[in-house]
């Protein structure tokens, strides 16, 4: 489809050209001919999009006070579908939800206040229950990380709502929950997931249900950990093609997963930063430069040559080059046998 809208105060209509074959040219004209959908607002009480607004314009002091609040609201598209009354009661109750999650407190001078809970989940643009679930996942990590295993870590890592990266395979997940030590059932434990019920699930090949918020977290939970198990190879020097083999999944939604994961790693930065949790955040910032490196702590400094990926930083490792002064002084004839090694020449 090509075209252009009309220019605001000069033209009273836009054109639009719609190029189709012979075959689709009815499925066209019916589409064409279609009603409009009705606008909604987002705000109604169905969507819950008016508990991140309302989170949004405390957290940026857009609208502190009761009134302000209120305001704001009868300036959007909600006032227009709900009762006065009705919209009212619904901002009250919104309001205490978030009070009562910790995302905004109320002044001695009766303001409402955001908190660093609301700070960091408006900064990361989550939703409110998206930025309580990453909160208390942190949380319970200050309170016992596991150290002795890097899967914990690359857990913290994975987004909230890991979509378009294939569905959990539970005979592949039980199977490398079978190859980890004692140290990586802990962290997998400690995160709430049963391997007992990755074994059931493998045998009876069925999904996790997601009727309500609890089961919608608990799904969250294990998409999260089977995830964090292709992270963990990602980082470890694993090809990619490899770690597709492996999970037998499209090497497109390895990479897919990948660069999500290295944009959500640095919101979680963010988000301990926010939180003044200083000791975390340094411990993900470490992984982060792995997980942007994709290989063993080793190789960091040499994964920040430009076009240096982690296979040809491995191969100057193996050869003595084990620094970024030990490549500078390098001559070109010591470095093409080893480029070489990495890309051997087609024959």
């Amino acid at each position: 489809m090509r075209g252009r809208a009309g220019r605001k105060g000069k033209d009273e209509v836009g054109e639009s050209y719609l190029c189709c074959k012979k075959d689709r040219v009815g499925e066209a004209t019916q589409i064409l001919g279609a009603e409009l959908p009705v606008v909604e607002s987002s705000m109604t009480p169905e969507k819950r999009g008016i508990k991140r607004a309302l989170l949004e314009v405390i957290t940026i002091r857009l609208a502190t006070h009761v009134n302000a609040i209120e305001d704001y609201v009868q300036r959007t598209l909600v006032s227009h579908t709900m009762k006065k009354a009705d919209l009212k009661e619904w901002v009250q109750k919104v309001i205490l939800e978030l009070q009562i999650t910790g995302q905004t407190t109320v002044a001695s001078n009766g303001l409402y206040e955001a908190t660093p809970l609301s700070r960091a989940t408006v900064g990361l643009c989550m939703t409110p229950e998206d930025g309580v679930f990453v909160h208390d996942e942190l949380q319970r990590g200050l309170q016992a990380f596991v150290m002795d295993e890097e899967l914990h870590v690359f857990y913290m890592f994975t987004p909230v709502n890991i979509w378009g990266v294939g569905d959990i395979n539970w005979r592949i997940f039980r199977d490398e929950i079978e190859r980890l030590d004692e140290s990586g059932m802990r962290a997998l434990r400690f995160v709430g997931v049963n391997p007992a019920l990755v074994s059931r699930m493998a045998t009876s090949c069925g999904q996790l249900p997601e009727n309500g918020p609890e089961d919608s977290r608990i799904a969250r939970i294990y998409r999260r950990s089977y995830a964090a198990f292709q992270l963990r190879d990602l980082c470890n020097e694993i090809s990619m093609p490899m770690i597709a083999r492996r999970y037998e999944i499209p090497r497109g939604n390895l990479q897919t997963l990948a660069q999500t994961c290295e944009g959500f790693a640095a919101g979680m930065i963010h988000f301990c930063d926010t939180m003044g949790w200083g000791m975390l955040k340094s411990v993900l910032e470490h992984m982060s430069d792995r997980l942007r490196a994709g290989a063993r702590a080793d190789l960091l400094e040499l994964a920040r040559i430009p076009f240096v990926k982690s296979r040809t930083a491995r191969v100057f490792w193996e050869n003595g080059m084990q620094g970024l002064r030990a490549v500078a002084a390098a001559d070109a004839k010591e470095l093409v046998p080893l480029l070489l090694l990495v890309i051997p020449l087609s024959m």
